[in-house]
């Protein structure tokens, strides 16, 4: 049986790290870092808490370099960072313990883990294996095992679909992280609403499909390892436009392409509205703002 802590005691020993230290951290949680927890659905659906996602922390925790496992991990704030790797649940026991910046878990909260993301930032969640996202509040480190980027709070989980580990996607917003530190280090911030349709910019690699050419804009609707999960949301999504599967690297993006300002506006309240979807938006090849036209 594996055996917890409290996240207290985890950031004390986070805290005690140095740059180049010998200390295998991955002892917190049991041997593996956080316990895997297999996710029981409830009926009760969680709505985000925009409130509490942009709210002030005790405390902007950065940290030093450790090791998990004789892999070092150094802290840093990157507002340009965008990940894809396994995700697992935290578990639920861990409700109400400290945080490694002092905030208190609550699982009701759409919640996350880093290894090296600043206390608290906010990110948008991407599940690769359904598309689905969902935003959240990173606050504390973890998971403590080489295996997994992320674990979520049980009710982020249910949001993208989660029952045990999957596939995602982390892309960190940078406005809404700027907003929360700001906030968090008694600077004045603007207030501003999160929404899962801010994307990181980011220079797209060169496609193994090519998108028609004609209007400068494409939406993308989700990145999915599962070429045959792309090419069905693909042909369910061609009422919207002309939308295509494009292969990047290990992913399968589906787009909907060729499209001027005014339709991209048009396809991104439609998804929105009809599909509950947080589509993203390129324009020529460029990550943008879905809010920007």
């Amino acid at each position: 049986m594996k055996k917890l802590v409290s996240l207290a005691a985890l950031a004390a020993l986070l805290g005690a790290c140095t740059t180049g230290t010998n200390n295998n951290v991955g002892g917190g949680y049991g041997t593996d870092g956080f316990g895997e927890e297999t996710l029981i659905t409830t009926a009760d659906s969680q709505t985000l808490n925009n409130a509490y996602l942009l709210a002030a922390a005790p405390k902007y925790y950065i940290g030093s370099a450790y090791k998990v496992e004789d892999v070092q991990y150094i802290p840093v704030e990157d507002m340009t960072y965008n990940q894809t790797g396994i995700a697992g649940i935290i578990p639920a026991e861990l409700n109400g313990t400290k945080t490694s910046n002092g905030e208190t878990f609550d699982v009701n909260q759409m919640v996350a883990t880093s290894k090296t993301l600043p206390l608290p930032t906010i990110a948008r969640v991407t599940n690769l294996d359904n598309g689905q996202s969902v935003v959240v509040r990173v606050n504390n480190r973890g998971p403590f095992v080489n295996t997994r980027i992320m674990d979520l709070s049980p009710a982020a989980a249910r949001q993208i679909g989660m029952n045990g580990q999957a596939k995602i996607q982390i892309q960190v917003m940078p406005d809404q992280s700027m907003q929360v530190k700001n906030a968090t280090i008694g600077a004045s911030a603007p207030v501003q609403t999160v929404t899962e349709t801010v994307t990181v910019t980011e220079t797209v690699t060169t496609p193994v499909q090519t998108a028609p050419t004609g209007g400068d804009y494409s939406v993308q609707l989700a990145a999915l390892y599962s070429e045959d999960s792309a090419n069905a949301m693909a042909a369910r999504m061609r009422t919207y436009g002309n939308a295509v599967v494009v292969k990047e690297g290990d992913l399968y993006k589906v787009r909907i392409v060729d499209l001027n300002a005014s339709q991209a506006r048009s396809v991104i309240d439609s998804l929105r509205s009809n599909e509950g979807m947080a589509p993203g938006l390129l324009q020529n090849g460029r990550w943008i703002n879905a809010d920007s036209i």
